[in-house]
């Protein structure tokens, strides 16, 4: 089986294929080491960091931005994303408290990325 994609790795974006050849990942197209990486993560066990909004209580705007603070398995985006969709916190957020911990049984948190004050 091969697989082709665009690295997102680094700015390059790099047209990378990617096959199994004797039980090893083998790739091409990249022009660097995190290419490789990225590659053969890719192709193995795809992972995502899933950035949103969350709802905040006591704002006039209330939405928070928020991300996992690790990469999650791609299969489990829905799910994280279906936790972030019910979430509603109360103001006031600050960079980095956690909201949501081990969202969808992935083992990462989900964390704010933006200051949100009482109104």
């Amino acid at each position: 089986m091969e697989k082709s994609f665009v690295c997102i790795a680094c700015p390059m974006g790099c047209a990378l294929r990617v096959w199994e050849e004797a039980g090893e990942i083998r790739v091409s197209g990249n022009t660097c080491k995190r290419g490789l990486e990225y590659g053969r993560q890719e192709f193995s066990a795809p992972m995502r960091t899933v950035t949103s909004s969350v709802r905040v209580e006591g704002r006039k705007h209330g939405l928070c931005s928020v991300k996992t603070d690790a990469a999650v398995p791609k299969e489990k985006v829905p799910q994280v994303l279906s936790a972030v969709y019910g979430l509603c916190v109360q103001a006031p957020v600050r960079v980095g408290d956690v909201l949501l911990e081990n969202v969808a049984d992935t083992g990462a948190n989900l964390v704010a990325t933006r200051n949100v004050d009482k109104a």
